[in-house]
């Protein structure tokens, strides 16, 4: 980052992201750096090892061929030229749950954490969601993800149960926490 002002934050979502082949080539690299960053340093973002490229690229592959579907969304965010988060939801595929989506992944890079880019992608989603029609979109979180379960109550996500010691990394053990917001009320 840049010790000058402060770029500010730009956030894009999958159809700009495609639309142009070098920004879509620049942002899976981002995208790979970010997450094999984060899980390097122990994030709870599904895996236990850093993702190679070829994995990152097939997964943001994959939620763009289903945003384009109406199935998605995902969402960058960017300060200047540099991407520092990206989060997505997928619908869920079975017949009775497809008017619901569950809210994947939300991730920043940990030199952008503080300056508001989890609150603002995670707000776009739930924005984009609600203009597809979404009811009630879930999470999960791992029970020791403090930051980012205080951020999704403050944004209207409730607990509505939890799995002791579910998650295992490692020797460690952890409750998975699942949240959710139900959209078929309007925004407060």
């Amino acid at each position: 980052m840049s010790s000058g002002a402060a770029a500010p934050l730009q956030l894009l979502d999958g159809a700009e992201l495609a639309a142009d082949e070098d920004r879509a080539a620049r942002f899976e690299l981002g995208a790979h750096r970010i997450l094999a960053g984060l899980v390097r340093g122990g994030a709870a973002l599904g895996w236990v090892e850093p993702p190679d490229g070829p994995e990152v690229a097939e997964l943001l592959g994959g939620v763009l061929a289903a945003a384009r579907a109406g199935d998605a969304a995902l969402r960058a965010a960017y300060l200047g030229e540099r991407l520092v988060g990206l989060g997505y939801w997928v619908r869920y595929a079975r017949p009775t749950h497809r008017p619901h989506a569950d809210l994947e992944k939300v991730a920043v890079e940990a030199a952008a954490h503080g300056r508001g880019v989890g609150r603002a992608l995670t707000a776009a989603l739930i924005a984009d969601a609600r203009r597809a029609g979404i009811e009630v979109l879930t999470l999960d979180a791992r029970g020791d993800n403090a930051g980012a379960l205080h951020l999704y109550r403050s944004l209207g996500f409730t607990e509505y149960g939890r799995l002791p010691d579910f998650v295992a990394v490692g020797e460690q053990r952890y409750d998975k926490v699942f949240c959710m917001l139900d959209l078929r009320r309007p925004p407060q």
